[in-house]
C-alpha cells in the first residue's frame, strides 16, 4: 500500500503540451492586440487619422469662405440665414428686419445681405 502512494501517475504528453501552449497562445493574442491599439493611437497623434479626418480636411479646404464686405455679407453655397446670423454674430431677427425683401428659403451664392443700416 505504501508503494501506491509514492507512484507518479501517468500524465499524457499531450495534456502537458496543451497546458503550456494554451496560456502562451493567450499571451500572444493579448500582445498582438496591444500592439495594434498602440499603432493606431500613434498614427492618430502623427496626424494620420485616417480617411475620416482626411475627408473633413478636404471639405474644409473646398468650402468657400464667407465674405463680409463692409456692411454686407456675400452668400456662399450652403449658407442659411440662421448660419449667417451665427457666423456674423448678428441676431436672426435683426437680419430679417434689415433684409425685408429677402426670402430665406432661396438664398443664392453671391447674393448680398445687409448687416447694418
Amino acid at each position: 500500500m505504501a508503494r501506491a502512494l509514492t507512484e507518479v501517475p501517468d500524465v499524457e504528453p499531450r495534456n502537458i503540451t496543451a497546458r503550456i501552449l494554451a496560456p502562451l497562445a493567450l499571451i500572444a493574442c493579448i500582445l498582438a492586440l496591444v500592439l495594434l491599439i498602440t499603432e493606431t493611437l500613434s498614427e492618430d497623434e502623427k496626424g494620420g487619422g485616417g480617411d475620416r479626418e482626411r475627408a473633413r480636411t478636404e471639405q474644409q479646404r473646398d468650402k468657400p469662405k464667407p465674405k463680409v464686405e463692409g456692411d454686407t455679407y456675400v452668400v456662399v453655397p450652403g449658407d442659411t440665414l440662421t448660419g449667417i446670423a451665427e457666423k456674423t454674430g448678428i441676431p436672426l431677427g435683426r437680419l430679417e428686419r434689415l433684409n425685408k425683401d429677402l426670402d430665406a428659403a432661396t438664398l443664392n451664392a453671391g447674393q448680398q445681405i445687409k448687416l447694418r443700416r
